[in-house]
């Protein structure tokens, strides 16, 4: 990349940064009441995300070759188990990576 190509890049994506960081407080001013359908949004799509996530994980997971699923199982045992224990999302996924990763290098 040439100096003016690099330097309309590093441009673009401090304008589409600021972007979708102001754009939030324009379009909801602290005055005005938070629309319905932001409100429902807010509460429905946390859930989403981590079932879509959840589903994108295990999509690959065979229980008829390897190790049977059995990392992955264990590992979202632990995800549960951190979470009922704690109620800290972080911890819960990161306590649940590192065990998948430990028994993938390490057990399986």
């Amino acid at each position: 990349m040439t100096i003016t190509q690099q330097l309309i890049t590093i441009g673009m994506v401090i304008f589409g940064t600021m972007l979708t960081r102001f754009l939030p407080f324009l379009l909801f001013p602290a005055g005005k009441p938070t629309p319905k359908y932001i409100q429902y949004l807010g509460k429905v799509l946390p859930a989403a995300v981590f079932g879509l996530l959840v589903i994108y994980s295990l999509k690959n997971v065979s229980i008829f070759a390897g190790s049977h699923g059995i990392p992955e199982l264990i590992s979202i045992v632990v995800v549960i188990g951190l979470h009922l224990w704690k109620r800290q999302m972080l911890l819960s996924i990161a306590g649940g990576t590192v065990c998948y990763m430990l028994l993938v290098q390490f057990v399986f």
